[in-house]
């Protein structure tokens, strides 16, 4: 992945190139790498792919920045495992939002990625004030010199009665219907962080989690209590089961635990179904959520704490397979 327009290498020969944000990698970002590939495929190019980081909006209208899928290196993994050959993520700043749509063609696909064939969503906006759309692109690349033109292309993220986009999948999270945002996404919504220390609780109530931290901006489903698995990503030695590449079976919490009293910040708690072994502190992780088991509730003892708790895990057991 190139984190500047000066890391692209010198001796880069001509590509074809998709731009768009790509939070999240839903099904409609991979129907346009999928036809961005059969381009590249077709004339022969490696396929680049061109996001933002950080998002436009979190630059321009800071109060009004999404919140995100995807941070941009698990981005950029998740665009290779589709076709994507390399990674540009733009370091957007003030400066690049007054580039106007002449100057953005000319520095970024011209002069710096070679571009002969360009995709992105029919929707797509660049350059100043959003004063470039697809027809410009279709445009600003037949009018380049013979040996710098590229052809250019939107393609429609329709999901027949809705419309895949990133905002979509958020509205989801927010309403905690993951199976919608699943249908979206193509997979599991999920998260990734590190394990932490957490007060313990769990583990004194018979259900030790792991306690993963995840950074304020990123998107996290509305507060209640999921069915998902976790796969360890990297971490302290014994932390991963080579017998179980698709992860560990959970049950997971999110939000503040509003049975005990404090002052909370919301979290993301996952309890491993029948382990109470593994030591994670430290492991790298993802947890998605595949299943919806109810909102978070506040309970008058510890008690009936416990026994839901048992049939949240006995019901995400049953849904998980086992």
């Amino acid at each position: 992945m190139w984190r500047t327009l000066d890391e692209i290498p010198d001796d880069l020969g001509p590509t074809a190139v998709t731009i768009g944000n790509f939070d999240g990698v839903h099904r409609g970002h991979r129907a346009v790498v999928a036809r961005s590939r059969a381009v590249a495929d077709r004339e022969a190019l490696p396929l680049v792919a061109v996001t933002f980081d950080p998002h436009p909006m979190a630059v321009l209208r800071p109060d009004h920045a999404p919140s995100v899928l995807t941070p941009v290196p698990w981005r950029a993994e998740l665009l290779g495992a589709i076709g994507v050959d390399e990674v540009l993520a733009l370091p957007f700043d003030r400066a690049m939002a007054a580039w106007t749509p002449e100057e953005f063609v000319r520095r970024v696909l011209v002069e710096r990625l070679h571009a002969r064939a360009v995709v992105v969503g029919a929707n797509f906006r660049f350059g100043a004030r959003a004063a470039g759309d697809t027809a410009a692109l279709v445009d600003l690349g037949r009018e380049q010199p013979a040996d710098r033109r590229f052809t250019a292309e939107g393609v429609v993220l329709d999901g027949g009665p809705q419309v895949w986009s990133s905002t979509y999948v958020r509205t989801c999270l927010a309403a905690g219907d993951v199976a919608v945002a699943t249908e979206a996404l193509g997979r599991p919504p999920a998260v990734r962080g590190p394990v932490v220390q957490g007060d313990q609780r769990g583990r004194e109530l018979g259900y030790p989690t792991a306690n993963v931290e995840v950074g304020p901006d990123v998107a996290v489903a509305a507060d209640g209590v999921y069915a998902g698995r976790m796969r360890v990503l990297g971490g302290p030695a014994g932390t991963s089961r080579p017998d179980d590449p698709a992860g560990f079976p959970v049950a997971v919490s999110v939000g503040t635990n509003p049975t005990f009293a404090g002052e909370r910040s919301r979290r993301v708690e996952a309890y491993v179904i029948g382990r109470t072994d593994l030591s994670l502190y430290g492991a790298e992780v993802e947890v998605d959520l595949s299943h919806h088991l109810r909102g978070m509730a506040a309970f008058d003892s510890v008690d009936e704490l416990l026994v839901q708790m048992s049939q949240d895990v006995e019901q995400a057991r049953v849904l998980l397979g086992g």
